[in-house]
């Protein structure tokens, strides 16, 4: 699949721009820069490539205390829960690699977990609807950009110390910011940090239903779950600008997560065989830290090229450590042991960007993203009870090198005020190699050159207002296999079944590729107020699926290409002040959207062929008032369940929910502040069920059922 090797790119984008940005004036005067952006410029309208950006004031409005609670309010983003505690953060209701999450326009580390990140560390987030030539086409549904503070234009002194309660999490919570400028030089530091503590049951079902009706299988699960959890976040950045204008920035971004939890599963077999280990206590140790660390420098040249270079490093460390002790149906011992896996990651990163402004309304840049990162994992189990199969390896050694290299350049072209176009090209490669003791050493290449064209047209009006505008684009983006898909080792469940399978990785998994075309109508009618109806079609080829299957000793989880995949989604979005309707409103912002998704797999019969886990329609409406010292608000964020035919033997099904957050802050002063926060004001649950058909043992269907109270945060804001 590699369409253009990357030396070819790499001259032809040299060939291309190399003339433009760096021919100097005969005359040694510099060229008039085109692109202006006035006190008035909104991203949102004004863009060629089309964006939505939440700015940090809305980011902290409800005092959250976590990244994905903020995302939950954003038009067209859903947010939803894996098993518990596991987050996934969908556009066009898909996750699982077709939604792109980047912090400051790039990849987070191996094993980064976006919880790690305290919302007051935010300065905005971008959101594109549409790949763009400058971040990864890894983007099918879509690119969220979290851009954490930079700036520092004053002496800043503030604290935040809150409190979060619930019946199942409950624990203090902190954050702090200093900064302070000088002539030449600017300083900030951040950090932040939580301690939960976890308290909750939680309940299961499974059943098995033969071919010809009758049910000869049936478990239920309670299982009491304690636990603990610290976070600690630090971001220490330096700025400054040199005698010549050129500035550099160093940054620092450090995460630790350390969770404790103790589980008690008891499985009942009210019908058919009991499981394996109906009666199991664990104990978990799960340790995650990061490090990244980056040089920024920017030069200005005569020209009017504006340079920017980044060199980065990165560091992770995964500890994972469960001891476990269960007994079987018979009240014997059948395990007593544990389980270590430890994984190191090691990276060195260099981004580059050229920007310049040309006659004619066009603004160039290129650029580049280069990455090379080599991980090691151990993983290593004992057990004085149970017996291992023969030739089973019980301490595994695995080693994985990956090398990403990416060039891209990028036309803004402004052809008159009503009409501006964007053309873009980037060609990224990715070469991974995995060795081991338990698996065969395995080389994986790919590379996809993606062209991506949006256009903006404003429609004129009588009244030189230019209030309606449409927008259009075409794309090709794709969805890369991640390590843990390709590399051929197994995870393993205790009570191993059809529904709760071992997932292995496939090595001969490749990427899919999807050309897609997108377009919008928006309408600005008062200041601050917008409507907007936007949709969009994707052909993903290569569409990959999981594959269950039962290797003669266990049953296994799979991922494999598929043939193809239809994806399409249309998006309501409307926003405006109570004022824009009549001038005497009270100071209420509204705002709502609603999002419909659909989409089919042409190797799966119907009905509810869809991809797997697709969100099908999700909604939100929310509403903020500020009077003098209060500012206060509400918002309610709906997503559907349902049933999804995954594979021709499998299914999904999850519930719906909907979401009710409240939020007040009093201000008693401009150095004081009180914030009370109010989320899951409906006390809504989570819940999913796997299910898998065999033709001769039946239909097996997997529930699990996770309860989530009312959560209050209560938080202090002081400026000193």
């Amino acid at each position: 699949m590699a369409l253009l090797k990357p030396r070819h790119l790499a001259v032809l984008i040299a060939g291309v721009c190399a003339p433009a940005l760096a021919q100097q004036s005969t005359t040694g005067e510099p060229i008039q820069q085109v692109e202006v952006k006035g006190a008035n410029y909104d991203a949102r309208r004004d863009d060629t490539a089309a964006r939505v950006v939440i700015k940090s004031e809305e980011i902290v409005r409800y005092g959250d205390t976590a990244v994905a609670d903020v995302l939950k309010r954003i038009p067209g983003v859903t947010v939803t829960t894996g098993n518990g505690r596991s987050t996934q953060i969908r556009m066009r209701g898909l996750s699982g690699g077709y939604t792109q999450i980047l912090v400051n326009g790039e990849r987070t580390p191996a094993g980064f977990a976006l919880d790690t990140l305290s919302p007051d560390m935010i300065e905005r987030i971008e959101v594109l609807r549409v790949a763009t030539a400058e971040f990864s086409a890894e983007s099918v549904a879509g690119t969220i950009n979290i851009v954490l503070r930079k700036k520092v234009n004053k002496r800043q002194r503030e604290a935040k110390l809150g409190y979060l309660l619930s019946s199942d999490f409950r624990g203090p919570t902190f954050s702090t910011q200093v900064a302070d400028r000088g002539d030449k030089s600017s300083w900030s530091f951040s950090a932040s940090g939580n301690h939960d503590s976890l308290s909750r049951d939680w309940s299961g079902r499974e059943e098995n239903i033969r071919p010809d009706g009758v049910r000869d299988m049936l478990r239920t699960t309670y299982a009491r779950e304690e636990g603990r959890m610290n976070r600690l976040n630090l971001s220490p950045r330096l700025n400054w600008t040199l005698d010549n204008g050129d500035t550099l920035a160093w940054e620092t971004m450090f995460n630790s997560a350390s969770f404790r939890n103790n589980g008690h599963p008891v499985v009942t077999t009210v019908l058919g065989r009991p499981p394996r280990t109906p009666d199991l206590w664990t104990f978990g140790e799960f340790d995650d830290r990061t490090l990244k660390s980056d040089l920024h420098w920017t030069r200005s040249l005569a020209s009017g090229t504006k340079l920017d270079t980044k060199l980065g490093a990165e560091w992770s460390s995964h500890k994972r450590f469960v001891r476990r002790s269960g007994r079987d149906a018979a009240g014997l011992p059948e395990t007593e042991g544990s389980t270590l896996s430890d994984t190191h990651a090691r990276g060195l990163n260099s981004t580059g960007k050229a920007t310049r402004g040309m006659e004619g309304g066009h603004v160039l840049a290129m650029g580049w993203d280069l990455r090379v990162n080599a991980s090691s994992e151990i993983r290593s189990e004992r057990d004085r009870v149970r017996r291992f199969a023969p030739g089973q390896l019980l301490d595994e050694g695995f080693r994985a090198n990956v090398s990403r290299a990416a060039f891209y350049l990028q036309d803004e072209w402004t052809i008159d005020p009503q009409w501006s176009v964007y053309l873009g090209a980037r060609w990224e490669g990715v070469r991974t190699r995995v060795s081991g003791d338990a698996v065969e050493s395995t080389r994986v290449r790919s590379s996809v050159l993606s062209p991506i064209l949006q256009t903006l047209y404003k429609i004129p009006s009588k009244d030189g207002k230019q209030s309606d505008q449409l927008r259009l684009a075409l794309s090709r983006t794709y969805k890369a296999p991640d390590l843990g898909s390709i590399v051929p080792k197994r995870s393993e469940w205790e009570n191993n079944s059809a529904t709760e399978a071992d997932y292995q990785g496939n090595p001969k998994l490749k990427p899919e590729l999807a050309w897609g075309i997108d377009a919008a109508y928006e309408h600005y009618w008062a200041e601050g107020a917008m409507v907007s109806v936007s949709g969009a079609l994707r052909r993903i080829d290569d569409y990959t699926s999981n594959r269950i299957y039962f290797d003669g000793l266990r049953w296994i989880f799979t991922p494999v290409n598929d043939d193809r995949a239809v994806l399409r989604s249309l998006e309501i979005e409307t926003k405006f002040p109570l004022k824009a309707l009549y001038a005497g409103a009270p100071a209420i912002d509204l705002r709502a959207s609603v999002s419909r998704n659909w989409s089919q797999v042409d190797s799966v019969p119907g009905p509810h062929n869809r991809m797997e886990q697709q969100i099908p329609l999700t909604a939100n409406l929310g509403a903020d008032y500020k009077s003098g010292a209060l500012a206060a608000g509400a918002s309610v964020a709906h997503r559907r369940g349902g049933y999804v035919q995954v594979a021709a033997n499998r299914g999904f099904y999850s519930i719906a929910r909907t979401d009710l957050d409240a939020y007040a802050a009093w201000t008693f002063n401009p150095k004081l502040v009180l914030r009370l926060a109010l989320s899951n004001l409906l006390g809504e649950d989570s819940a999913f069920e796997p299910s898998y058909f065999d033709p001769v043992t039946g239909l097996e269907k997997r529930r699990w059922d996770y309860p989530s109270g009312i959560k209050l945060r209560t938080t202090l804001e002081i400026k000193f």
